[in-house]
């Protein structure tokens, strides 16, 4: 009988996530693992707060105000938030920030144990949380580059991929569960219980003061980083520059996220649970993407890799536009967000390489800017186009005119397909 063996290790890596940073890095591995708790614990809190919304209001428009209460503390901190990051010890801002997410967890908790049942407080805890976010990000985010090599940030941001899209999958479920069996107190102490393990991770770190050099200001103090400096820098890096415009094509054009409960019953002939479906289908697409993100670490064209993702995500949304059988059209949403996964990885991992310590934190505070107002933005430009003319137009055509756009992008700045790992140029 022929012995059967299995692949060897360097088969694996090609095709599954690269877990070389979780084990080259403890500190990355303990950041990691917190995360990836804390997301799940935020999923729940949210989808916990829109319930409690509701029950408190019986009106959908209460709960649509949930979102607004935390793109605007998003938007505004987001860019101060990076300028901090850039001036101050980062481990010291993400455990004050995380800390803060904590308090506010346990404020939650407090209110359902008192029996307080108050939107406005709800609305409040919800823009805080922003608020500690809006900080807490860049400084995280920043950080990264300081705990791993070059060569195995690809690996990493597909790591991180994987713990956003498992918080929001799974968060929502075990919220639902959770509400539903034992009330909003324990999902609000579960998330409390679980962001100690962000708080850990920040804790253990070692102190990440930004590498200004001797920068000081007349008075002989170190200057604090300034938001126009970060926002002139990225003005003069086209690759930089690129890697927004390119995820703005994708959110902002082809994003019919606001469509599917439209979709669920006019296509499909579907219900709440239909909506739910599509909903879930790109969350999927994004988290198998980062599970089998093995071969990502090989690329070493980025700026290729991302107009490739993004015209496969515009391509993807374009023919979900023209599907009228539900499985096809799950399908499709799927391969999106795996394409929206290999876009990130790589557009994450720029902004990681090709920035200088001293402006990390600026970048990803406008990182932050970008991906909280582009789908909101996609959102409006969706349903607007879908009222004027049909949902199918507004999906197709958005689809499509994403994919132009990249095109155009691709021809105006041609260096950017050009991008080298091994010689990164902002």
């Amino acid at each position: 009988m022929t012995e059967t063996t299995e692949p060897p290790p360097a088969r694996r890596a090609r095709i599954f996530a690269d877990l070389t940073p979780l084990r080259a890095s403890p500190d990355y591995r303990r950041l990691w693992f917190g995360n990836t708790v804390s997301w799940v614990g935020q999923g729940m809190t949210a989808l916990a707060v829109s319930l409690q919304v509701y029950d408190i209001t019986g009106s959908a428009f209460s709960v649509g105000l949930i979102g607004f209460c935390s793109l605007v503390p998003l938007v505004v901190f987001g860019l101060y938030g990076g300028a901090v990051a850039d001036t101050v010890d980062r481990r010291r801002l993400g455990l004050f920030s995380a800390s803060g997410s904590f308090v506010l967890s346990v404020v939650l908790v407090a209110a359902t144990v008192s029996g307080i049942e108050q939107v406005g407080l709800l609305y409040a805890v919800v823009a805080l949380q922003a608020v500690c976010f809006a900080l807490n990000a860049p400084a995280r985010s920043s950080m990264i580059a300081r705990l791993l090599p070059a060569e195995q940030l690809p690996a990493a941001n597909a790591l991180n991929s994987m713990t956003s899209t498992t918080g929001a999958l799974v968060g929502p479920m075990l919220g639902g569960l959770i509400v539903g069996w034992w009330g909003y107190r324990a999902a609000y102490t579960v998330d409390a219980v679980t962001f100690t393990a962000s708080l850990y991770a920040m804790w253990r770190l070692p102190s990440m003061l930004p590498d200004r050099g001797e920068e000081r200001d007349p008075g002989g103090k170190r200057k604090r980083a300034s938001v126009l400096d970060g926002l002139r820098f990225l003005g003069t890096r086209p690759n930089l520059r690129m890697t927004f415009f390119t995820d703005l094509a994708a959110m902002v054009l082809a994003h019919p996220r606001a469509l599917f409960p439209v979709v669920a019953v006019l296509w499909y002939g579907g219900d709440a649970r239909t909506t739910g479906l599509l909903v879930a289908a790109p969350a999927l697409g994004a988290l198998l993407g980062g599970v089998f993100s093995g071969w990502l670490g090989r690329i070493r064209r980025h700026g290729l890799a991302v107009l490739l993702a993004v015209g496969c995500w515009g391509s993807a949304i374009a023919v979900f536009g023209l599907t009228r059988q539900l499985w096809l059209g799950l399908l499709f949403l799927a391969l999106a967000g795996c394409a929206d996964t290999v876009s990130m990885v790589f557009r994450n991992t720029m902004l990681q390489a090709a920035v200088p310590d001293e402006m990390r934190g600026r970048l990803q505070g406008v990182f932050i800017v970008v991906v909280a107002g582009g789908p909101r933005l996609g959102d409006f430009v969706a349903g607007s186009v879908a009222d004027l003319v049909s949902p199918a137009v507004a999906v197709t055509g958005g689809g499509l005119a994403c994919v132009a756009v990249v095109c155009l992008l691709a021809l105006k700045w041609r260096g950017f397909a050009r991008y080298d790992a091994r010689d990164p140029q902002p």
